[in-house]
């Protein structure tokens, strides 16, 4: 979960009013904000990921004084006509096709502000940009480079710059190799015969995206004029990056300008700060929330969180959603928006009309119980997936394939259909340890899949409970008394064990278990072949029950 550090009197400065850390622990809470720690002049919080505005000190503040209401409705963005040009050429069509960009003027920076653009910038390669693959972005010191700008992609060897936080010039494959950013990565260009970048009008150097930017624009608490570039493989991802930095500096006092994009066949004003409209319907709010509040009261309650909103029609809400929450998706969020406006701590708790108590399945309990038993004998439990392959569950048993639930699309030919009993797992179990010492006693108390066409999804689950020991003087009757004490401590009466055939045990030493007139188990000694398929050499018995059965 992403952190932001907030320094008391920095964050009063962006409120516009002096607020105490015991006001920022009460309030912030109340915004979806996780307390970590608590000082006199500081207050560290943890918050969604869904919420990247959060990052900075002006999306903490902006969304702080709504819920105060001390600053509600829509913020209201004021996008300069700019006559910066960036051409996107067609040669990164492939390796990095998208790029979007602002300018930002008027800003007077101190240290603090620089350390909290960087923090901001992580952020977000983490929260939007999965890690710089959807989108990386670059914070230029604009006043040092003209454009118009140019977003290329060139051979490793043929530019050489000065990146950051270095003195010497490198060639792009040089980055990759030397320069810690480019050794961390690499992966996201250096499959492309070329790579990106981003160079002004004389030719110099930017950036490398997604890697690293070049020492030339270095951003300080002298720099005046901002240009942000975001690129990335997704869009929307580049979009919703632009829109969540533009909206923070004109938080922090900036002037947003916008910049020409040029695509090939195409062009491109960027950034675009208009709000989303979305509708609400009042009742759905209400019937969600337990409430009964009119429209001008969610009104308020939406406006409290920086929304804009309006009437339509009777128990219909127009709201606007600014652009840099990229979180609100659905009417869902808008209700959610209404509930955080009302407050939390005003939502009153109610019992439901119904009271039940919810306890555990009359199966899990068995197989809890089972687990117990099965201990107290001296079995060791197995855990194991419930995908398998038709090779260990049916061939190397002795089985012909039966109807089983297949997986589409399987990954790999271990994993390719749902197993429907416990036992082949186990078998497994013994030949993935044959290295390790003997006897060896295995249990395992878990879910199979049955194909069930009288189902709506076509197939059941159910549980089992199987075991099997393997050692030089493991036998039939051995395994058939572990059996009936399982049986007889389960607290089960009128089961039976009678002779029964089956091809992955041996004929004359297998036996099926019965309840009533209910076939539920199986019991026996493996078959030689099963053993030799296994790659087995002790004497193996085993046992299988349908938990379901008998609960």
């Amino acid at each position: 979960m992403p952190v932001i550090n907030l320094d008391r009197q920095r964050f009063s400065k962006y409120v516009g009013k002096e607020v105490t850390s015991d006001e920022m622990a009460d309030w912030l809470p109340w915004l979806g904000f996780d307390l970590e720690e608590v000082g006199e002049d500081k207050v560290k919080v943890e918050f969604n990921p869904n919420r990247i505005d959060f990052s900075s000190y002006a999306g903490v503040a902006r969304a702080f004084k709504g819920l105060r209401g001390w600053e509600t409705g829509l913020p209201e963005y004021d996008v300069k006509t700019g006559e910066t040009l960036l051409n996107v050429e067609s040669a990164v069509s492939e390796v990095r096709p998208f790029m979007l960009a602002a300018v930002v003027r008027g800003l007077k920076l101190e240290e603090d502000d620089v350390i909290d653009l960087m923090e901001m910038q992580e952020d977000l390669h983490w929260g939007i940009g999965r890690d710089r693959k959807k989108a990386s972005i670059g914070v230029h010191n604009l006043d040092v480079v003209e454009p118009p700008f140019t977003f290329t992609a060139v051979e490793p060897e043929s530019v050489k710059f000065v990146p950051l936080d270095k003195a010497e010039k490198m060639s792009l494959k040089e980055i990759l190799e030397k320069h810690e950013k480019g050794k961390g990565y690499r992966h996201l260009v250096d499959w492309s015969p070329k790579y990106p970048l981003l160079e002004d009008k004389h030719g110099n150097v930017l950036s490398m995206p997604p890697i690293i930017n070049g020492e030339l624009t270095r951003v300080t608490e002298k720099t005046k004029a901002l240009f942000l570039d975001v690129t990335g493989t997704d869009y929307n991802a580049v979009k919703n990056s632009l829109n969540v930095l533009s909206t923070a500096f004109a938080g922090m006092g900036g002037t947003i300008e916008r910049v020409l994009v040029k695509y090939p066949g195409s062009m491109v004003e960027s950034p675009n700060l208009d709000p989303q409209m979305m509708h609400l319907r009042t009742t759905f709010a209400n019937k969600l929330l337990g409430l009964s509040l009119t429209d001008p009261q969610v009104i308020e309650f939406l406006e409290k969180c920086r929304l804009g909103a309006k009437s339509a029609s009777r128990s219909h809400i127009d709201v606007l959603v600014p652009p840099y929450r990229i979180d609100i998706l659905h009417e869902i969020d808008l209700v959610e928006e209404v509930a955080i406006g009302y407050g939390y701590y005003n939502l009153k708790p109610t019992l439901p009309s119904s009271v039940t108590i919810g306890k555990q399945h009359p199966a899990q309990m068995k197989a809890n119980i089972a687990r117990q038993i099965m201990i107290g004998f001296g079995f060791t439990e197995a855990m194991n997936f419930t995908l398998t392959n038709e090779a260990w569950h049916y061939t190397k048993m002795r089985r012909k394939p039966a109807a089983s639930v297949k997986l589409a699309n399987p990954v790999s030919t271990e994993y390719t259909i749902m197993r429907h009993d416990l036992l082949p797992s186990l078998m497994k179990n013994l030949a993935d340890n044959k290295h390790e010492s003997f006897p060896q006693k295995l249990f395992e108390v878990s879910d199979v899949v049955w194909i069930n066409n009288q189902l709506d999804t076509g197939c059941q689950r159910r549980l089992h409970v199987a075991a099997v020991s393997s050692h030089p003087t493991s036998n039939f009757t051995e395994m058939k008394s572990v059996t009936e004490a399982l049986l007889a401590n389960l607290s089960l009466k009128l089961w039976k064990i009678g002779v029964a055939k089956h091809p992955s045990f041996i004929n004359g030493r297998a036996a099926n278990i019965r309840l009533r007139s209910e076939t539920i188990g199986m019991v026996g000694e493996i078959h030689p072949e099963v053993l030799n398929n296994f790659a087995l050499e002790n004497p193996t018995t085993a046992f299988e029950i349908d938990l379901e059965e008998i609960a």
